[in-house]
C-alpha cells in the first residue's frame, strides 16, 4: 500500500499552504488522553489511508487510530 510522507514545510511568502502539501490532507491521527491527536501518516487518498489503519490496527491493536481530513501541516510522526 503505497504511503506518501514525502512532503515538506514549503510556504510561499504569503503563507499560503503549497499544492504539494495539499495533496496529503488524508491521514491517520492516533488518539492519545487528554482530547489530543498524533498524525502518524499522511495519504492522498481516503482508500489508502483505510487500508494503512487496518495495518496499523493489527500491528498495534491497543493503540485507538482514526483516519482524518486534515488541511493543517503538521509533522508526521513515522
Amino acid at each position: 500500500m503505497p504511503e506518501n510522507t514525502e512532503y515538506k514545510a514549503s510556504k510561499s511568502g504569503n503563507q499560503s499552504i503549497a499544492y504539494k502539501e495539499r495533496l496529503n490532507a488524508w491521514a491517520i491521527a492516533r488518539l492519545l488522553p487528554d482530547t489530543q491527536r498524533e498524525i502518524v501518516a499522511r495519504f492522498r487518498s481516503r482508500s489508502d489511508a483505510d487500508g494503512y489503519i487496518q495495518h496499523l490496527r493489527q500491528e498495534i491493536p491497543n493503540a485507538s487510530f482514526v483516519v482524518v481530513f486534515d488541511c493543517q501541516r503538521e509533522e508526521a510522526v513515522i
